[in-house]
């Protein structure tokens, strides 16, 4: 048994400690950086998530450190008298001056523009789905019944968005104006409290789709998984690949969901109800995919709805698909584990039984079905290739539809499964899931 928090690695070896510092997202957790906390006063948030993905901003010796920033006075004589401290400012307006002053310094306004467009609206209100009708159920403030609403698309497996609609807030925005959001959600089933996160592609919002459903990708983060989801962050290119790919073809404009994994970051629940602790298993397959259903125009049946995550994300995802074959279709697992792990299992054989991929995996086998896909992902630079490719031999037979997927010089990090998802596995599981119908022209 491992000593935990700490996970083990796939590989066996006894922690992720082992390895050399390495910037914070995509990477499991902050254990890579064990001198540095997750922003305590953003706990909700990965490290260094202004500029992730511009290594000129991350202070590091030998690169700006923002002298400007306020409160870091520059060195240089002593300074004069006091003067009447100025007005307060927010903590918003104090990062954007700071971001201002250092983008003039490195190439003048229009680079502050664009970066500024980053910071546009975040902590706004933020609706999705402005062309979706409102639900039947719905009033105008004035008692008055609302219009009646326009009815799905021909296909009768469109599920409308059902409500309550949930309050979402902005937390960042892409360079083609999708946002990305973040709500709090209190599972019905569950009655685990957790924070979300959604983006939803341009697609969304084009008046053609407006009866149709989309299908939904549940995106898991290994580590922790708590406070944060790391997906939500866009240094990591997750949407950005999906909208790319959208352009050319080769996926669908998936709507995004990104919840919380574990309930506190003390231990790790391997997505599951294990008896006396929160209901993570019911939390990640009930409660998550009802609050889409409530939020997005999204499919009754299971063509609609599929899983990705890395390392214990992955685990979970693939667990959940093998474990509610009626509710998900597929799972790109990324870097991924294959049995459950938890400490928490201890005294509870039979129900870690119930949440083990190769138990579930081979009970699909035997009953026939239904088919199940899975897509591993795993880096050339990582190991646990040979735990995947067991599982394959083993059990990916019948109704389990396995892949491997190879990604040349990926390491264990987020960045190098969304470059793999870009290779293929997002064209993969495109082609598993069901597309959105636009409305036939004239």
């Amino acid at each position: 048994m491992h000593e935990y928090p700490q996970r083990p690695r796939p590989d066996g070896r006894p922690s992720y400690e082992d390895q050399p510092a390495r910037g914070g997202h995509g990477y499991q957790d902050q254990r890579d950086r064990p001198d540095r906390p997750a922003y305590p006063e953003f706990p909700d948030r990965p490290a260094y998530p202004e500029f992730p993905d511009r290594p000129e901003y991350s202070g590091f010796p030998g690169r700006p450190a923002y002298p400007e920033y306020p409160g870091h006075p520059a060195p240089g004589p002593a300074p004069e008298p006091p003067v009447p401290p100025a007005p307060k400012r927010s903590r918003r307006a104090i990062w954007i001056s700071a971001v201002v002053a250092l983008a003039l310094l490195l190439g003048g306004g229009g680079f502050a523009a664009w970066k500024l467009e980053w910071f546009s609206g975040n902590g706004e209100a933020v609706s999705f789905g402005k062309n979706t009708p409102a639900p039947a159920q719905e009033k105008k403030a004035s008692g008055a019944p609302a219009p009646t609403p326009a009815k799905p698309s021909g296909d009768p497996d469109v599920l409308m968005p059902s409500g309550p609609k949930s309050d979402f807030k902005q937390t960042a925005k892409l360079d083609d104006g999708t946002i990305i959001a973040k709500t709090r959600v209190t599972g019905a089933k569950s009655g685990f409290e957790g924070d979300v996160w959604v983006w939803a592609p341009k697609e969304y919002d084009d008046p053609k789709y407006a009866k149709s459903g989309f299908p939904v990708l549940i995106a898991l983060p290994g580590g922790n998984g708590f406070p944060a989801n790391y997906w939500s962050d866009r240094s990591l290119g997750l949407q950005k690949a999906i909208s790319d790919g959208v352009k050319a073809g080769t996926s669908l404009p998936f709507v995004v969901i990104m919840p919380v994994l574990n309930p506190d970051n003390k231990y790790y629940y391997d997505g599951a109800d294990i008896p006396g602790q929160p209901k993570m298993g019911t939390w990640i397959a009930e409660d998550v995919p009802d609050f889409a259903k409530a939020n997005f125009r999204t499919y009754k049946s299971r063509d609609g709805w599929a899983y990705m995550g890395s390392s214990s994300g992955a685990f979970v995802g693939m667990k959940t698909v093998l474990q509610h074959p009626d509710k998900f279709k597929a799972v790109i697992a990324s870097g991924g584990e294959i049995v459950p792990d938890s400490p928490l299992w201890k005294g509870h054989q039979a129900e870690m039984d119930a949440n083990n991929p190769e138990k579930l995996a081979q009970k699909l086998i035997d009953g026939k079905g239904p088919e199940v896909h899975i897509n591993f992902q795993v880096g050339t630079k990582e190991s646990g290739k040979d735990k995947m490719l067991a599982f394959q031999q083993k059990y990916g037979k019948g109704p389990v539809k396995t892949t491997i997927r190879d990604i040349q010089n990926g390491e264990h990090n987020g960045w190098h499964y969304v470059r793999g998802m870009k290779e293929g596995s997002l064209e993969w599981i495109s082609k598993v899931l069901k597309a959105p119908q636009p409305a036939p022209a004239g």
